[in-house]
């Protein structure tokens, strides 16, 4: 059958002519087809999944009632464009009681779709065709990809064990660093569970203002530390001169479909991101705002969500290391990052080949009904979420438990 006109429309951003044509299946997909393979093979049985990123729990009680509350009130019916007084000012309590970081509400943040929005949005600001996006890798591509669209190109760099899984700036070549415009970085990390430290934030800073480089800092996992209080970007001294950051309500308050965060930073990069925001989106709705502005006043919702964590990771690693991972507990987020075995034993008693991160996860689903996400970006690893669905701390337990028993006869070779 002749492909239709349409086939030769599309733009050559997402394939041109050769759109859908391609059979590459994408990581993902591949773990969910794996899913139901598995579960389809073994009827009945429990598939522990380690590989969503998400909370497994509903919003808190004080989260839910506050929505029902402002839903229901004429003022929060319309458009909210860029505007939500009460989230921006209650995003700015935040920052200052949280992160120890003094924010002007009036021009120093805006709300956003959550971070995948923004990260969409804020390359439109500053990219044109020819410039460099700096971006870390593994990593979450959404800014290098709408970077790509507009034209621009993307310099990875490999986030290594060696170096804390924190970027090596002097590693960027000249020829580079004369086109780059912005750097993207995300601490807690995602694959890696790596926290930054004020020395990496503050080396950032001077590099940003060396090279007249746009610092864009990831932050949706900040607020879940497992000790002390979480570390803004925007706290080293001279970061807002260089540098937004951006926070996300889903992963710290539960609220993943609620589609909500901030922007925070620079005065002159918030308002462009306003600006594009305002041709792209017209605001969430007034009645969630309000009700995140009401949960930012409880920190402490926070604060349990990062201890629950901290528990289900304390348990994992411990049963980890026991098969001979090299598991390590991460300051923050609840995503545990670890190198693959080269191989192991499945349930039929014939070892195994691990060619790469990928073969692993799926033999992982395929032989132990266990779920999780690989990287092959920067070496071959593995990362659990202890995201995994289970009603509190005896369920947690019983889970991990599982997990022990289905690695017990693995024999990993490392």
């Amino acid at each position: 059958m002749a492909d239709s006109y349409i086939q030769n429309l599309f733009a050559e951003r997402i394939g041109g002519n050769q759109y859908g044509k391609s059979d590459a299946i994408y990581k993902f997909e591949k773990i969910k087809r794996a899913k139901r393979a598995a579960l389809a093979a073994n009827p009945g049985a429990e598939l522990i999944d380690m590989g969503v990123g998400e909370p497994d729990e509903m919003a808190f009680d004080v989260s839910v009632n506050a929505l029902c509350a402002a839903a229901k009130k004429l003022d929060n019916r319309g458009y909210a464009d860029n505007g939500g007084e009460l989230y921006k000012q209650a995003a700015a309590r935040w920052m200052s009681s949280v992160c120890g970081v003094s924010i002007n509400p009036a021009t120093q943040v805006l709300h956003s779709l959550g971070s995948k929005a923004a990260l969409s949005i804020l390359p439109k600001c500053f990219i044109n065709p020819g410039d460099i996006a700096l971006m870390t890798t593994p990593g979450y591509p959404v800014f290098g990809t709408h970077a790509k669209y507009l034209g621009g190109q993307v310099h990875n760099l490999a986030l290594l064990e060696k170096n804390n899984f924190l970027p090596d700036l002097d590693s960027i070549p000249s020829e580079i660093l004369a086109k780059a415009k912005t750097l993207v970085i995300n601490y807690p990390n995602n694959p890696t569970g790596a926290s930054a430290t004020p020395e990496f934030f503050a080396k950032v800073v001077a590099f940003a203002k060396k090279n007249n480089i746009i610092v864009i800092h990831d932050a949706a996992y900040a607020a879940l530390v497992f000790e002390g209080k979480p570390l803004s970007f925007l706290a080293t001294p001279g970061a807002m001169d260089v540098g937004v950051e951006l926070h996300s309500m889903s992963k710290s308050f539960n609220m993943t479909g609620w589609r909500l965060g901030f922007v925070v930073g620079n005065d002159l990069i918030v308002r462009a991101y306003g600006d594009v925001k305002d041709n792209t989106d017209s605001g969430q709705f007034l009645a969630i705002q309000e009700a995140c502005a009401i949960s930012l006043h409880s920190p402490k919702i926070t604060a349990e969500i990062a201890a629950k964590y901290s528990r289900r990771m304390d348990n994992l690693v411990g049963v980890l290391n026991k098969y001979g991972f090299a598991a390590r507990k991460p300051r923050g987020s609840f995503f545990l990052y670890v190198r693959c075995p080269k191989s192991g034993v499945g349930k039929d008693g014939k070892r195994s080949t691990f060619t790469s991160a990928e073969s692993f996860s799926q033999w992982m689903i395929t032989e132990k009904l266990i779920s999780t996400v690989p990287w092959d970006d920067a070496g071959a690893y593995v990362r659990f979420s202890v995201t995994f669905i289970a009603k509190g701390e005896a369920d947690e337990k019983r889970v991990v438990g599982e997990i022990d028993t289905r690695l017990s006869d693995a024999k990993f070779e490392f």
